[in-house]
């Protein structure tokens, strides 16, 4: 009389993190995600290794969960996979302000943002 079990969101080559509550703007995060899409893992993590931007930390970060993911939850090969999707989305922002000239206010939005990493593994032609 239990519940079946959940279907699994990918397919069963592939695996994914997803990293929440970053604190940058999506435009930027994506700046970032757009550098690994498509590439081998190991290359994509070393682009993020020595990228100078501040967010790359964090995404190397969800790319390495990934790719634990892939192997200890799915037995995936780690030297066959790609990343196969990279996408960010919006999260909260926080308001805050500051004083300006004749009584107004000066909005400060402080956005946060989401990054979901898929990986695949495809095998290589000889």
């Amino acid at each position: 009389m239990s519940k079946d079990k959940n279907p699994r969101r990918v397919a069963d080559n592939e695996a994914m993190a997803k990293t929440r509550m970053l604190r940058t703007s999506p435009q930027k995060l994506n700046l970032v995600a757009q550098m690994i899409r498509g590439k081998k893992v190991d290359k994509a993590l070393t682009d993020l290794t020595f990228s100078k931007k501040r967010i790359a930390q964090d995404v190397k970060k969800c790319l390495q969960s990934a790719i634990a993911n892939a192997e200890n939850n799915h037995n995936l090969d780690v030297d066959e996979l790609i990343v196969a999707e990279a996408w960010v989305g919006k999260n909260l922002t926080m308001k805050r302000g500051r004083p300006r000239a004749r009584g107004r206010f000066g909005k400060i939005m402080k956005p946060f943002a989401e990054i979901t990493i898929k990986v695949r593994q495809v095998e290589e032609q000889a």
